[in-house]
């Protein structure tokens, strides 16, 4: 069985593999649209909104309530995105640690 100091040293090790992880899932950035790419945003693997960008026909009066749907599909599709990118992320931090059954590292 570990001792105290090895235990102590195994949680800094695996807060330090977080707080790097982390890190990375603000440098991750994927794209979400919608309407055949006449919306389009990007966000960070956490969920940071980058960019908007929206194709200049839509942006009529007549079109307002169509632009609004196609902001909340793209919108919907980044943060699928995001999340999955950030899984895959945390996965490589957890991969081989030993988690009891259904503990999850903060993040995950």
């Amino acid at each position: 069985m570990p001792n105290l100091d090895e235990l102590m040293a195994a949680a800094r090790n695996v807060q330090e593999q977080m707080a790097k992880a982390q890190a990375e899932l603000d440098r991750i950035e994927v794209e979400g649209m919608s309407g055949g790419g006449m919306v389009r945003i990007r966000a960070t693997a956490r969920g940071q909104v980058r960019s908007v960008q929206l194709d200049p026909s839509l942006l009529t009066a007549e079109s307002r309530e169509m632009l609004e749907d196609l902001i909340v599909a793209a919108f919907n599709d980044t943060k699928a995105k995001a999340d999955n990118a950030g899984n895959a992320e945390m996965s490589k931090l957890t991969a081989g640690m030993q988690l009891p059954p259904g503990f999850n590292l903060p993040g995950m």
